[in-house]
């Protein structure tokens, strides 16, 4: 009986312990959770891969990081995406990312998609995402789809269709498609030049501005960036996130490559094939700088030294001929 006591005791102590400790233990900042609506899938099966990240309150993420583009497969093809946001309890901010999959290949029995790393921030009132400071990374584990086939296994090709050709249809049925395109075009083509003729008559068109206007707009915003106070955290910030600005829009003005949202290496690669003549080698050395003073953490901001070199950097960019 005494032993039978004490073992309910400890059993009671230990129950105890694990609670206060579980009540102790802080609520993760992001939760990640993944599914998916099948685990395998014949060919041209489509198959969603969703996406689930709930943030604390104060918390977000870095939504791009999620995006279509950012998603690696191997044997799927992305047909679409979509996402969508909502609040729940206790202020929490909850993402679901859907990515739409199929495959129409044979010869891989697993289908893989890649793990994704999500950056997120902690916010404060009226501060911009941009302007947050990083808290960390959030890691979205990869899946793996099974591939089911028909099909016999090791085989170096595979008849998927037949080898015979089409019958020839009937000479009524051939004389539809014509007529019936012929009939939309009808019907359409008015309706069309009357409602571009009304849009070119309402809507003002935008004249290009000239050389001359690119290069003197662009050295006020140099002048002005050069007149800043960047003694301070908040004046480094602000150069920084105008100074990536103008090295940018110099880039899709001098190249015709839309360098708003790309990464260096992306607008590298982009300005060799349009064949643009900007430093490249500068350029992505100031849009790294931008990088790192935009999203590092107060600690890590460079130092106003850093950052007028970074402004002379720019002219340089913007004078090369």
């Amino acid at each position: 009986m005494i032993g039978r006591a004490c073992l309910r005791v400890v059993v009671s102590f230990v129950a105890l312990a694990a609670a206060q400790s579980l009540a102790a233990a802080p609520p993760s900042d992001v939760d990640v959770r993944t599914s998916l609506d099948k685990t395998a899938i014949w060919v041209a099966d489509r198959v969603t891969y969703a996406v689930t990240i709930t943030c604390a309150k104060g918390v977000d993420i870095l939504a791009d990081d999620l995006s279509r583009d950012k998603l690696h497969v191997e044997g799927l093809e992305i047909l679409g995406s979509d996402s969508d946001r909502t609040t729940g309890r206790d202020d929490r901010t909850i993402y679901t990312f859907r990515y739409h999959l199929t495959s129409y290949r044979v010869d891989l029995p697993d289908l893989k998609i890649a793990p994704l790393t999500v950056r997120y921030f902690v916010k404060r009132p009226g501060q911009r995402i941009g302007d947050a400071a990083p808290a960390g990374e959030a890691q979205v584990p990869g899946a793996v789809v099974a591939f089911r086939s028909a099909l016999p296994d090791g085989q170096e090709t595979y008849a998927i269709r037949d080898g015979r050709g089409a019958r020839a249809r009937r000479l009524r049925y051939a004389w539809l498609p014509p007529i019936g395109l012929a009939l939309v075009l009808i019907s359409i083509v008015p309706a069309a030049v009357a409602v571009i003729g009304t849009v070119r008559r309402r809507a003002p068109r935008e004249k290009p501005k000239s050389a001359r206007q690119v290069r003197h707009d662009e050295r006020a915003s140099l002048d002005a960036l050069q007149a800043l106070d960047v003694s301070s955290a908040a004046g480094r910030r602000d150069a920084y996130s105008r100074l990536n600005a103008l090295v940018r829009d110099h880039v899709r003005s001098a190249t015709g490559v839309d360098a708003a949202a790309l990464t260096p290496p992306e607008i590298e690669a982009a300005v060799v094939r349009r064949g643009g003549r900007v430093p490249m080698e500068l350029v992505s050395s100031v849009l790294a700088a931008c990088d790192q003073a935009r999203y590092a953490p107060p600690d890590a901001l460079p130092s106003s030294e850093a950052c007028r070199a970074a402004i002379e950097q720019a002219a340089q960019v913007i004078q090369a001929p």
